[in-house]
């Protein structure tokens, strides 16, 4: 969660002259991505101490959440600095991790006696 609110306050004092609209909103786009994600990892990591959650489930879970946060912002975050359209192609990988993470959770939840 640090480095998303290191590179959102890069993002707005570091690069707000350096990029032009659509590039700056696709990188708002990937640090609020990444804080949302990351607060997920920090909340879904601590369930197994809560007896709620197994080791397991939690890897697999938080895994997802790290996959998605590093393909889907983490190609925003090249995108807009870059400008090279073609990273696009990599964000929805990160999409569908993201998705995944969230599925698993709710199927790890449902299942959980």
């Amino acid at each position: 969660m640090a480095l998303a609110v290191i590179l959102g306050a890069f993002g707005a004092h570091g690069l707000r002259d350096k990029l032009d609209a659509y590039s700056l909103t696709v990188y708002e786009k990937a640090v609020f991505y990444h804080f949302i994600h990351a607060l997920g990892l920090l909340v879904v990591s601590f369930l197994p101490k809560t007896g709620t959650f197994s080791e397991f489930a939690t890897s697999w879970v938080c895994g997802l959440l790290l996959a998605g946060i590093v393909f889907f912002s983490g190609s925003l975050y090249l995108l807009a600095i870059t400008g090279n359209r073609s990273l696009g192609a990599v964000t929805p990988i990160g999409g569908v991790a993201f998705i995944a993470a969230w599925l698993v959770l709710a199927w790890f939840v449902m299942r959980h006696d």
